[in-house]
């Protein structure tokens, strides 16, 4: 079954760090690759609200950027909680669940079209 996450950290360091523990591995050329096969997006800071800018494209009010970094996670082949039991219900990776957030809509990103409210935790 495949789930839909959103997660905040409190960098970018602490984001990459849960991304790698999820495995990876170098190549030849020593270039590190994931070994999962979940699809993690990189968002950043993103913004709470919006910027405005004159007629000239000068900045008048800067944007207000999330203090947290964020990321979207579409996780792929998840086993269910109880394989048994009638309506299956599932969980994040051992130690997401912390940084999950829950929003409404699909907030800046969505995967291939799908709603987040559908594939959601």
């Amino acid at each position: 079954m495949n789930k839909i996450g959103k997660y905040e950290f409190d960098s970018l360091e602490q984001a990459e760090s849960k991304i790698n523990a999820l495995g990876t591995s170098i190549d030849e050329d020593g270039n590190t690759y994931p070994t999962h096969s979940h699809c993690v997006v990189k968002l950043g800071y993103i913004v709470l609200e919006q910027g405005e800018y004159n007629e000239e494209g000068e900045e008048t009010k800067a944007p207000v950027l999330s203090d947290k970094y964020h990321l979207d996670v579409l996780w792929k082949n998840l086993e269910p909680k109880d394989a048994e039991a009638e309506v299956l219900e599932y969980d994040h990776p051992r130690g997401w669940k912390i940084y999950s957030v829950n929003i409404d809509g699909n907030g800046v990103h969505s995967f291939m079209g799908l709603d987040y409210n559908l594939y959601k935790f």
